[in-house]
């Protein structure tokens, strides 16, 4: 297969599922099994709200993060819909924009991808490839598998514990994802994403990166920088606590697949 013919198969692919991606509607939350219970007043009413400790509503950023929008502020589950509205998001989030302009740079550097050549050209020819390969592997894991196999593409956040629960909480998401139905499953998105975008790469990138062995290099390199990117993600309600900031934070929905420590109740 030529590089058109790879280029036309992915253009197909995603105009497909696109059409496709109001398949699910999604039920109320009280009927979510992973919702969290309300809680009682001291008079024993429910109050109308829970209040979550990073919900300070401040406009429309009180309802996600625009630097992580995969960080989780509803209970779940998504809908496919949803889930595609959050492939685009991350596409065009912050990190993914820096962290191609850096890698950009590094490669051009190190004289990497040669065949893109050197200067302003070769700079934006290494900047675009690495946006499309970053877009490919969130339409896969975050959009088309999780889509398939009913399982949450979002990040939930664990809020309590010291820094090495909270550290292995993140390192762990890297191969456990949690289902529509709240429970855990093998994170098969997060590791047959990163492939996949690599090998539909092989239409646009150098003939020298064009073998099973690059192929799988840059995967794995991606799978890793995704895990330690959980560690800021993790952390990223933290840091705008730290920074006196928490009142444009997102009200983000705790992990509770993970039980909470003696004290530190999961709101």
């Amino acid at each position: 297969m030529n590089r058109r013919n790879y280029v036309l198969l992915a253009a197909a692919i995603v105009i497909a599922m696109s059409r496709a991606a109001t398949a699910q509607e999604k039920p109320a939350p009280s009927n979510l099994p992973d919702a969290p219970a309300p809680k009682q007043g001291q008079n024993g009413t429910t109050p109308k709200q829970d209040k979550n400790i990073f919900a300070t509503p401040l406009g429309l950023i009180t309802r996600r993060s625009y630097v992580y929008p995969e960080l989780a502020t509803t209970p779940g589950p998504l809908t496919s819909k949803e889930k595609f509205e959050l492939f685009l998001d991350k596409s065009v989030s912050p990190p993914q924009i820096l962290s191609s302009a850096a890698g950009a740079g590094i490669s051009e550097a190190r004289g990497t991808l040669a065949g893109y050549g050197q200067g302003g050209e070769g700079y934006g020819k290494r900047f675009a490839s690495s946006m499309v390969s970053g877009a490919s592997s969130h339409f896969f894991g975050t959009f088309l598998l999780p889509a398939m196999l009913h399982e949450d593409p979002r990040f939930f956040v664990k809020l309590h514990g010291g820094f090495g629960a909270r550290a292995e909480h993140a390192l762990r998401r890297a191969a456990v994802i949690r289902t529509d139905e709240g429970k855990e499953a093998f994170n098969l998105p997060g590791i047959l994403g990163p492939l996949l975008a690599e090998a539909l790469a092989n239409a646009y990138l150098p003939a020298s990166e064009q073998t099973a062995g690059k192929t799988f290099e840059r995967g794995g390199i991606r799978i890793g920088f995704s895990a330690a990117n959980n560690l800021l993600k993790e952390y990223w309600p933290s840091i705008f606590k730290k920074l006196r900031v928490d009142k444009i934070a997102p009200g983000l929905q705790p992990d509770t697949t993970q039980p909470a420590p003696p004290g530190k109740p999961v709101n």
